[in-house]
């Protein structure tokens, strides 16, 4: 995957991305805005042919003519359409993807704190989107990734996974009092155990798994309603650092030549800077809750027809 190695700094940012070899191809879901769009642009930039996987075409049609007006190649972007919250979509994405080499998956798209809601499969609609829906598309595409020299899968979580608690005996809010912020912080909590327990289960067999949060980065996220949106674009102003910079921990994982297998990557300083390693919370180190999760999320995906291709 890499043309050109660089020095590896104790913090990377998007100028210690190396350049990646000809026929490099990632896949980007949520690319066409925030923290996807600036991944996908420092990829294409450095030689990747990148897939941009969004549920809405107009706005990723208008993220690549960006992109294209940004000076990129319009031969390394592609849209493809991908909604996460539907399993029969994720399926149809996978199959109709023609290239037989998959270089980097980024599972970069999500929500956080949205109202109560299901996706088409009847999942709450964090979980299912952020954990479930992610879990599937990866599976889908693994013997791809698997059979590519180098390649890697980069799972985005949040420092929102360090309070998360994984609900086994009902993931989907199914009883008593639905709050969208534990909701929120269960599915990152799952991106991060679920990163790990790819990482183990797929030791060996081929692709890295890695995850990665951005901080605390201006994004659309969160943004659903009046106030929370005002709540947050305040907070945005005091305390946030650009998506350009929230991107730096998932292009380090993606890229650095020496990343961990399994490892996460955030800001230097918790909610900005540059990318450096970072410990996980003691729960999201739980190797035994890890393999439940799993367990769990095969089950609940089986009527959509995914299967365990490490199994």
């Amino acid at each position: 995957m890499f043309r050109l190695g660089r020095c590896t700094m104790t913090g990377w940012t998007e100028e210690h991305v190396p350049h990646l070899t000809e026929g490099t191809v990632a896949v980007v879901t949520g690319a066409n805005t925030g923290l996807g769009l600036d991944t996908t642009r420092v990829l294409a930039r450095r030689g990747a042919a990148v897939v941009m996987a969004c549920r809405n075409q107009d706005k990723a049609a208008a993220a690549r003519r960006s992109l294209v007006d940004g000076g990129i190649d319009p031969g390394r972007l592609r849209t493809a359409s991908l909604d996460l919250a539907d399993q029969a979509s994720i399926a149809g994405f996978a199959d109709a993807l023609p290239d037989d080499r998959i270089d980097l998956l980024i599972n970069n798209a999500g929500l956080m704190a949205v109202p109560r809601s299901s996706t088409v499969d009847g999942f709450e609609t964090q979980f299912g989107v952020n954990h479930l829906g992610h879990m599937a598309l990866t599976l889908r595409l693994l013997p791809r990734l698997n059979t590519t020299p180098g390649a890697r899968v980069v799972t985005l979580t949040s420092m929102g996974h360090r309070p998360g608690r994984i609900r086994l005996h009902d993931p989907n809010f199914r009883r008593g009092r639905y709050n969208r912020w534990t909701a929120y912080f269960q599915s990152k909590l799952a991106n991060m155990l679920f990163a790990a327990e790819l990482a183990r289960r797929n030791e060996g067999r081929g692709a890295l798994s890695l995850a990665a949060h951005p901080g605390y980065a201006v994004t659309e996220l969160g943004k659903d309603t009046g106030f929370q949106a005002r709540l947050l674009s305040v907070a945005d102003r005091i305390a946030a650092q650009p998506s350009a910079a929230g991107a730096w921990p998932t292009l380090r994982a993606a890229t650095d030549p020496a990343a961990v297998n399994g490892a996460l990557y955030g800001p230097r300083r918790l909610v900005s800077g540059r990318a450096v390693r970072e410990t996980p919370s003691r729960t999201a180190r739980r190797a035994d809750l890890a393999g439940r999760l799993w367990d769990l999320s095969l089950d609940l995906l089986s009527p959509a027809k995914v299967t365990d291709p490490l199994a």
